[in-house]
């Protein structure tokens, strides 16, 4: 799984890391800006290497410590039923720690965007978990960690002025720089919506952008909760502000320009900013943007309830008008959306469920693209459904099964429809055909697998309780019933091996 998934980006380093992910930037950032000078920023392979009888605090950020993320949860119950590896990871990062700290004396603190995992249950390697932004409030902790003084063992840390939040210093991974923070939109099931909406000006950004070329690279990858956001006033979006950005980027350099999220009715309020866009990205060209973006529900009920200023500047009774017509204008900026669906409220019926599945066979029927995964309600701790418990397949509507064999029978239709663009630049015409065939019974296997879920209500997982993936044995039995059934047409039996692993998540 290392050298597959996680291989190091420097595995004879011993300093510090050449890339890093963007908010351990901004963290290392701030601690510069408070004058706490010896900061080195690591890759996990060379913890070992770096940590010694002068060191006095270890920060780590994490994404998803504990596998408890919408994604995570959903193929952990459908394949396998154990951990995922994101949360095995953590666990080996944790006994590295502990071994250390016996021969060494300082204080861990942990954060990043999965802290709130650890808020359920923090590891007793942890003294102390950090939540929140870090700019204003983490630099003082870490000044009274080096003093030795006593650390809560949760803080929740203030949101930071703009004038608050330094730029990096160092090169972030993918050319990431942030443009906007936070989101005024209030989805109770979300954990942005606690934080306050922020625009970062273009001088800032800007200067990120020189550090990531120094290094290098010359893409830049916008960080984001809603790129059409970007000098927002009341949730409306400002066309000068969002097309001004790109030609900005453009002049500064930036050869392709990506971002993570964008919401559909800003889409829809604004397709001329998104055609824009599209032409100075030249996303047509490429069909390279796949955007997170909430689709969550087609059940005006249930949206109303858990989401309502969603559809701002829309109406919630229009929310199904309105991702089919944003989900047109994206496709004709060259943007392919994975619309995400929020399934498993404790009040949700087949009805609520069966809504959503109209919603979204209309947009297949339309012939619209868009990947379409629809994932379980998480109680994330910094949402306002905390007190909700976690999804188990048995506590979801039923209708949820008929939903994810619609979308993951579409989805594979997707995968079918790009393999030309994916391959058609390989030299070998053998090498083409040997791997379009592959992917081609690949996609149709999965397909096979999803409507066996269909057709038994979820109850066909209990076959994938056995897969094990811990070891290269297990991994390669695996894939060997993997291939089984990709040659004989059908899922086929159990594969052999303990119950054990889930595959990785991204």
């Amino acid at each position: 799984m290392d050298h597959l998934f996680a291989p190091p980006l420097d595995p004879e380093g011993v300093g510090p890391a050449a890339v890093a992910p963007y908010a351990l930037r901004k963290v290392e950032a701030s601690l510069l800006a408070r004058g706490i000078e010896d900061v080195v920023v690591v890759d996990p392979q060379n913890l070992s290497r770096v940590v010694g009888p002068d060191t006095k605090v270890l920060g780590l950020t994490a994404h998803d410590p504990l596998g408890l993320s919408p994604v995570s949860t959903k193929l952990t119950m459908l394949f396998g039923g154990g951990p995922c590896w994101n949360a095995v990871y953590f666990e080996e990062l944790g006994q590295q720690i502990r071994a250390l700290r016996r021969r060494h004396r300082f204080a861990v603190i942990a954060g990043g965007p999965g802290i709130w995992q650890m808020s359920y249950e923090r590891p007793p390697w942890v003294d102390l978990v950090y939540m929140g932004e870090a700019e204003r409030d983490f630099p003082r902790l870490v000044q009274e960690a080096l003093r030795g003084a006593f650390l809560p063992p949760v803080v929740q840390g203030r949101p930071p002025t703009l004038e608050e939040i330094p730029p990096i210093v160092h090169p972030s991974r993918m050319g990431e720089v942030q443009i906007t923070r936070g989101c005024p939109r209030g989805c109770e099931f979300c954990s942005i919506t606690p934080e306050r909406y922020r625009t970062v000006p273009w001088s800032q950004i800007e200067q990120e952008i020189r550090v990531n070329q120094r290094a290098g690279e010359f893409n830049v990858e916008l960080i984001t909760d809603d790129v059409l956001l970007y000098g927002a006033q009341k949730l409306r979006t400002q066309h000068k502000a969002v097309v001004g950005l790109f030609e900005n980027l453009k002049a500064a350099g930036a050869r392709q320009i990506g971002f993570a999220h964008i919401s559909a009715p800003a889409v829809r309020e604004s397709p001329e900013t998104v055609r824009q866009m599209g032409d100075i990205a030249g996303w047509p060209q490429s069909r390279g943007m796949t955007p997170v973006v909430g689709l969550e529900t087609g059940s005006v009920r249930i949206f109303k309830k858990y989401m309502p200023a969603k559809a701002y500047p829309f109406k919630p009774l229009e929310w199904p008008q309105t991702i089919l017509e944003a989900t047109e204008i994206l496709n004709d900026a060259g943007i392919d959306p994975c619309y995400t669906m929020t399934i498993g409220f404790p009040d949700e019926t087949d009805e609520d469920v069966q809504q959503t599945i109209a919603l979204v066979q209309d947009l297949i029927d339309r012939g619209l693209r868009a990947f379409l995964f629809p994932l379980p309600v998480i109680p994330i701790s910094t949402s306002r459904i905390r007190g909700n418990p976690m999804p188990q397949l048995e506590r979801l509507p039923l209708k949820y099964w008929d939903l994810l064999g619609v979308c993951w029978h579409y989805d594979m239709r997707m995968a079918r429809a790009l393999l030309p663009s994916l391959v058609g630049r390989m030299k070998s015409s053998l090498a083409r055909q040997t791997i379009a065939l592959f992917v081609e019974r690949l996609t149709e296997h999965v397909d096979r697998v999803f409507e066996e879920f269909r057709q038994t209500h979820g109850r066909s997982a209990d076959r994938y309780r056995s897969i094990n993936l811990a070891g290269a044995w297990g991994t390669l039995r695996s894939l060997g019933w993997l291939l089984w059934g990709i040659v004989n047409g059908r899922p086929g039996g159990s594969p052999a091996g303990p119950r054990y692993l889930t595959a990785p998540t991204s």
